[in-house]
C-alpha cells in the first residue's frame, strides 16, 4: 500500500496515543536493566542510559506543566536562567535537568519517569486540535508538541539500545517522526544560519507495515528513499547516512541528509561518516 502523507493527518488524540505507546515500548526495554546497564555511557556527550531517562522525566514534567498551567510553566522557565549566563558551560544544564534525577537510585529513577509519563498523558487528554502550548522557544500546535515528545522518546531511547546493545521493534509510529524529519528540512539550515535550499526532494519510505510514505512532488529531481527507520535515525542525528541504507539522489539531497536535525535548540551535528 502507498500512501501520499501530505494528504492525510493525525489528531492531537492519536498522536497522543502513539506517544503513550512509544513510551510503554522504551519502558519494556529499560525495566529488566541492572545497575551496569543504567550507568552505561551513551552517544550523547556526558550522558549515561540514565541520564537520557532523566532527560525524558524532566521534559515529560514540564510539558505537563505547559499544557495544564501555562502561567506555572512560564515561572519555571525562571529556573533556567544560569543556561544563558555568560560563565554558563554545558554541565550548567545538565545540573539544571539532571541533577535531582542523577541522585536517585534507578529504580526511584524509573518511578519518576512513570509518574511525569503520566502526568503528561492525564493533561494532554484534553488537547483539541487546534490548540497551541506554550514552550521554551514559539508556542507549537497541540500535534506537533505532542509528535516532538513522541520523537524525543524514540531517539533517546535509540541512545539506550544503542549502548546496551538492545533492540526494539520498528513500528508506524515512525510516520510522526519521518514527517517532522522532512518538513523541518528547510528549518535545518535556517538554524545553521545558511540559506534554505529551493530546490524539491522528494523522499519515499518502506514503513514497518508494508507501506510506502511520499513525501514532496512526484517529479522532483533529487530524492531519498529507503527505510522509514533509517531516515528517522538520519533526521534525529542517531546515524550517519553513509551507515544507514538510504539511496541519495542529488547533492541537494546528500547534503540535507548530512546536516538533518528534526529536533528543537541550536545546531548540532550528528555522528561522523565512518
Amino acid at each position: 500500500m502507498t500512501t501520499n502523507v501530505s494528504s492525510t493527518g493525525p489528531t492531537a488524540a492519536s498522536v497522543r496515543q502513539d506517544l503513550i505507546d512509544e513510551q510503554d515500548a522504551l519502558d519494556r526495554v529499560v525495566a529488566g536493566f541492572d545497575a551496569d546497564a543504567w550507568s552505561r555511557p551513551t552517544a550523547s556527550d556526558r550522558w549515561s542510559v540514565a541520564d537520557q531517562i532523566g532527560h525524558l522525566t524532566f521534559f515529560d514534567g514540564t510539558a505537563a506543566l505547559a499544557i495544564a498551567d501555562e502561567d506555572g510553566f512560564r515561572a519555571s522557565m525562571a529556573g533556567l536562567a544560569p543556561v544563558f549566563a555568560p560563565d554558563a558551560t554545558p554541565d550548567t544544564m545538565d545540573d539544571l535537568t539532571l541533577g535531582s534525577f542523577r541522585r536517585m537510585t534507578p529504580p526511584d529513577l524509573l518511578d519518576a519517569w512513570r509518574t511525569n509519563r503520566s502526568v503528561l498523558a492525564d493533561a494532554a487528554s484534553g488537547l483539541a486540535d487546534d490548540a497551541r502550548v506554550v514552550w521554551y522557544g514559539p508556542s507549537m500546535g497541540a500535534k506537533s508538541f505532542l509528535t516532538a515528545r513522541l520523537m524525543e522518546c524514540w531517539a533517546h531511547g535509540q541512545h539506550i539500545v544503542d549502548a546496551v546493545g538492545a533492540t526494539r521493534e520498528s513500528t508506524d509510529r515512525l510516520q510522526h517522526i519521518a514527517q517532522l524529519g522532512f518538513i523541518t528540512r528547510k528549518w535545518t539550515y535556517i538554524n545553521r544560519g545558511m540559506d534554505a535550499p529551493t530546490a524539491d526532494v522528494r523522499v519515499e519510505l518502506a514503513a514497518p507495515s508494508g507501506d510506502v510514505w511520499h513525501y514532496g512532488p512526484d517529479d522532483a529531481e533529487q530524492s531519498v528513499t529507503g527505510s522509514a527507520e533509517d531516515f528517522c535515525l538520519v533526521v534525529t542525528q542517531c546515524r550517519h547516512v553513509d551507515a544507514t541504507d538510504l539511496t541519495l539522489v542529488g547533492d541537494g539531497a546528500r547534503d540535507w541528509m548530512t546536516k538533518a536535525q528534526a529536533f528543537a535548540g541550536g545546531a548540532t551535528d550528528g555522528p561522523a561518516a565512518r
